[in-house]
């Protein structure tokens, strides 16, 4: 098996790939190097004519934090670029907007169209950037304990940068996750039809297994085909000029935090006492 700095990439059983979220202590928060790290192990599985279905969970208590806001960008290490943006400048609104263009929203828009079902198997807290590794995959499992929320509003952020809140929730239970920054529970999320499956906290990992297996006994070209087919819904409705329209928004909030008054320090502060305990589960 592949070995991964932040993550842990294994074949649990025949057709079937699971990776884990590895950085519990920051509950499972995105640095760029898990982000570049996560889309070379979709690859690996993509890539493995063995696999023909992709588990994507966490270690620890929480599913994701979201995005390592402690992270300084300019110190990150050094990745191969996937995408075409680009710009090295990281002080000014380019290097910014290129930095998330390829690893926020271009990596979710990559891993939604993945040419292999993939599931997300979720726990505890995901909170915002979480919601971009759940949000892409085709199949949501959750545990009755798992709550999900986009606090962006508190951070002056008109919603994370992949802008699924409306496809993922209807309309009227968008505008109250999105504009209230509250989270919903797993049950709410089930009956707006963001989560396929709840189930009890202990039988989480047999349970997105078992649910695996019903997609693996397929032929792997009629699952890549049935995806594919699906997935032009997104386009169909509109999806990629919402999304454009969305994360410019979302840069010229950025922008205006920045020239304003350095509107990080919120983000830390909230980083900080979701791992100094509060809202740490037990």
């Amino acid at each position: 098996m592949p070995e991964f700095d932040s993550l842990i990439y294994e074949k649990p059983e025949e057709g079937i790939a699971r990776i884990w979220l590895n950085r519990p202590d920051a509950r499972n928060a995105q640095d760029t190097h898990l982000l570049y790290e996560l889309n070379d192990a979709f690859d690996v599985a993509v890539n493995d004519d063995e696999v023909k279905v992709v588990i994507l969970a966490g270690k620890g208590p929480h599913f994701s934090a979201g995005h390592d806001l402690m992270e300084n960008p300019a110190n990150a290490k050094s990745h191969d670029r996937v995408g075409s943006w680009n710009a090295s400048d990281h002080t000014g609104a380019e290097g910014h907007y290129c930095r998330e263009k390829e690893i926020y929203e271009g990596f979710c828009r990559r891993w939604r169209d993945l040419a292999k079902p993939t599931i997300a198997s979720v726990h505890g807290k995901s909170i915002a950037g979480g919601l971009m590794l759940i949000w892409p995959c085709d199949f949501v499992i959750a545990s009755d304990d798992a709550t999900f929320q986009d606090n962006t509003m508190y951070m002056g952020i008109p919603g994370v940068e992949y802008f699924a809140h409306v496809w993922e929730l209807g309309i009227r239970k968008a505008k109250e996750f999105l504009l209230t920054g509250q989270p919903i529970t797993a049950a709410q999320a089930e009956a707006a039809g963001m989560v396929n499956r709840v189930v009890s906290r202990d039988s989480l990992e047999e349970a997105t297994l078992e649910f695996a297996r019903t997609i693996a006994d397929k032929p792997a070209f009629a699952l890549k085909l049935g995806k594919d087919a699906i997935n032009a819904a997104f386009h169909a409705q509109g999806f990629e000029n919402v999304q454009r329209g969305a994360f410019n928004a979302h840069h010229l909030a950025h922008t205006h935090y920045r020239v304003q008054q350095d509107g990080s320090f919120i983000d830390r502060a909230f980083m900080e006492r979701f791992r100094s305990g509060q809202g740490r589960g037990s």
